[in-house]
Order: structure tokens, then C-alpha cells, then sequence
């Protein structure tokens, strides 16, 4: 029935008219009354677009790297960076700052906040070290980091667990066999 236009009702009249389906019990009752018909759209959904895109895309564009390094996190109740830096531009802009001025200082707080962040961390690890503790995980992970963190433990699982090394075994076995069979 997936080829017919039409709702239920349409195609199961279309199908017992054609005598293809005999007329189920519930037609008469569903001709009766009907279900609700939702109006369709009928151009392509358009995008949403907010004010501050461009300023988004113009930040990607002079930091790249940032793509990665904050993430967008989707448990976590910051925004973005990029998000901010345009938001600020847009605050400037407001406040009667021309386009380039206001990019310059949003794009200057954003570097001052990332070194300062570097600049924590740094002291945090100074403290830990000179208390003779471990040093505390970085508060602000690049996104790359947090990934090889998470495949770490299979990544070392592989070398220790009995059966990734009985599979090893069986292919070096597999190995030696063929290399035997083709000196024959």
C-alpha cells in the first residue's frame, strides 16, 4: 500500500473499490468519523538561521583548531566559545562598535580566557606537585584528549585480555599453516 497516495482511509477505499481487500469491519465506522488531516508543508523546511551564525562561522574560520579543542558539550549548561565570541560581537555591535573593532576585542577576551585557563591549570599542577600529590585532571580537556582518554583502557585491554590474545594466537597459528602450505 506504500504506493498508493493518500491517508488509511483513502487507500483501503482505493483497495475495496478494486475489489483487491475485502471491506474490513472498521471502514464504515472510520467513514463516519474520520481522523484529523494535519495540513503538510509544502516548500523544503528552511533552516534555521540565528543572528549570530555569521559570527560563528568567522570564529571557526580564524580559530579552527578550537572545533576540537571546546567541544560543545551537550550534558554541560556553557555554551560554546564560538557561541560566546558571538554573542559578544553582537553585544558591541549594539552598543555602537563598528564590525572589525568588535571582533578584534571578542576575539581578544577570547584568547585572554584561554590563557588564563592555561594559566590555572599550570598553578594547579604547580600546587599538586609541591604538595606531593598527583597532579589534578585538566578542568579544561581539549575534546581530542577526552576521546584517547575514553579508548585508553581498550586500547591496553588488547594486549592483556585472554581473549584478544587466544585470537592472536589462532591467527599467528592460521599464519604459520599458509606460509607452510605454500613452501610445499
Amino acid at each position: 500500500m506504500s504506493y498508493m497516495r493518500g491517508d488509511l482511509l483513502a487507500k483501503t477505499r482505493k483497495l475495496v473499490k478494486g475489489f483487491a481487500k475485502a471491506e474490513p469491519v472498521w471502514l464504515k465506522a472510520m467513514e463516519k468519523a474520520p481522523p484529523a488531516t494535519f495540513p503538510r508543508a509544502e516548500n523544503k523546511l528552511r533552516p534555521i538561521s540565528l543572528p549570530e551564525d555569521t559570527y560563528v562561522n568567522k570564529f571557526f574560520q580564524k580559530h579552527p583548531d578550537s572545533k576540537f579543542e571546546d567541544a560543545i558539550r551537550i550534558t554541560g549548561f556553557d555554551p560554546p566559545a564560538a557561541r560566546v565570541f558571538s554573542w559578544r560581537v553582537l553585544e558591541l555591535k549594539e552598543q555602537g562598535v563598528s564590525e572589525e573593532e568588535a571582533m578584534a576585542v571578542a576575539d581578544m577576551e577570547y584568547r585572554a580566557e584561554r590563557k588564563a585557563k592555561k594559566k590555572a591549570y599550570a598553578r594547579l599542577k604547580q600546587i599538586a606537585r609541591l604538595q606531593g600529590k598527583r597532579p589534578p585532571p585538566n578542568p579544561y580537556p581539549s575534546a581530542i584528549k577526552e576521546i584517547q582518554a575514553e579508548e585508553r583502557k581498550f586500547v591496553r585491554d588488547r594486549f592483556y585480555n585472554p581473549q584478544t590474545l587466544h585470537i592472536v594466537d589462532k591467527l599467528r597459528e592460521d599464519r604459520a599453516q599458509e606460509m607452510i602450505d605454500r613452501r610445499r
